[in-house]
């Protein structure tokens, strides 16, 4: 354990051939609640210019193709949004998005239905599920407009 923790690039190739006799499984989706699961695709597929994958009743997948893992959207007609940064219904999870400049992102994500919450750089999608704008880290490769 202490090597990964040692190791500053998260995607560094060595990491990756440490943990391949080890797994178990692969991640195939990142599934949010949510009480329109076509409308919270839609917000992230025009975030992150992924196309909709896969759609059923109550399912909708947002993806680089429909042979990859993505984000995944359920219904939950009872969700109840995070109330972030008030304890009194946790986030459970965030997602970072990194972004080229979070600045120049910010109206855009705006636009698509996000709405600014407390702290530097945080968000909530138009279901209330919170995410960062972060800088591009200098280890990923340029994110095209």
């Amino acid at each position: 354990m202490s090597r990964i923790q040692a190791d500053p690039c998260p995607l560094d190739h060595r990491m990756t051939a440490w943990h391949a006799d080890r797994m178990l499984g692969r991640l195939h989706h990142v599934v949010l609640d949510c009480p329109d699961p076509v409308a919270l695709a839609g917000f992230y597929s025009r975030l992150l210019g992924l196309p909709v994958t896969y759609q059923s009743a109550g399912w909708v997948v947002v993806a680089a193709n429909d042979e990859s893992s993505g984000l995944a959207f359920q219904l939950a007609p009872d969700h109840r949004p995070p109330t972030w940064p008030d304890p009194a219904v946790p986030q459970q999870f965030h997602l970072d998005i990194m972004v080229e400049d979070v600045a120049a992102a910010e109206p855009s994500a705006l636009a698509l239905g996000a709405r600014k919450l407390d702290g530097e750089n945080v968000y909530a999608d138009p279901a209330g599920h919170p995410f960062c704008l972060i800088p591009r880290p200098r280890w990923a490769p340029p994110i095209a407009e």
